[in-house]
């Protein structure tokens, strides 16, 4: 089984973590392949780079569809571009956000996402709302840019476990979760530390995938996630189009 993980963000060294905490939970025959996006933003924060980061994603899963992969994961706890990349490929594709909360509804009736900025934790609110977990869930930002996730001294790391540490205390949390890729790496240390489940999207979404692939199930492509139908794109997105049409 080959999965795909692919970073719609253009920082490689983001795109080493999340390989690295795949390749900790794969199964045995699994190939966790990692793409960065070649275009975009270096990190994603808010609905701006999110939109401008789908062309490099939808770029990635296209150029990479020769070599064969059986399912792919977006590695941004944004979902970004999750919808579009569903209609577009022909295999499952997971999102960290989705994995994340729906694992934490396997172990817990009250969880906390906690983010990065306070711009991602609205948009990720609004997420676990759509994915039916409103009831039981609340997002918390700990005021950390993307990228100081990288920095060992930017202090980060001691923002994440105050906010976590308000979650346990002030909204009763049972479980975790780690609402950015950048924090993949963290999660086995922040469960060890505070004695509750700490839910990593990564680690979540390729289990996820193997199982959707070992039980030989993909996207619907009837209805919302059916594939894109043949027409023009015109300017720097011509090269996007499904079907170049002739004339």
């Amino acid at each position: 089984m080959r999965i795909l993980i692919v970073n719609p963000n253009t920082t490689a060294s983001m795109t080493e973590k999340a390989a690295s905490a795949a390749r900790a939970v794969a199964a045995a025959g699994t190939e966790i392949i990692a793409a960065t996006s070649r275009m975009g933003p270096v990190s994603i924060e808010g609905h701006y780079d999110g939109a401008l980061a789908i062309p490099g994603l939808l770029t990635e899963l296209k150029e990479r569809q020769e070599a064969g992969y059986d399912a792919a994961i977006v590695a941004c706890f944004d979902d970004t571009g999750l919808d579009a990349a569903r209609t577009f490929a022909d295999v499952p594709v997971l999102g960290l956000c989705e994995s994340a909360v729906a694992t934490a509804g396997f172990l817990a009736q009250r969880f906390t996402v906690v983010t990065t900025l306070e711009r991602s934790r609205v948009l990720i609110d609004n997420l676990v709302r759509r994915y039916g977990m409103g009831g039981r869930a609340k997002v918390r930002a700990s005021d950390i840019p993307v990228l100081e996730l990288e920095d060992a001294a930017s202090g980060a790391i001691g923002k994440l476990k105050a906010e976590i540490e308000r979650a346990l205390s002030d909204d009763g949390a049972e479980a975790i979760v780690l609402g950015c890729a950048g924090m993949t790496d963290l999660a086995r240390e922040l469960q060890d530390i505070y004695r509750v489940p700490v839910i990593d999207g990564v680690a979540a979404a390729v289990k996820q995938a193997e199982a959707l692939v070992s039980l030989g199930l993909s996207t619907s492509k009837r209805g919302s996630y059916a594939s894109p139908l043949p027409k023009h794109f015109m300017g720097a997105m011509s090269g996007f189009a499904p079907i170049r049409a002739a004339g």
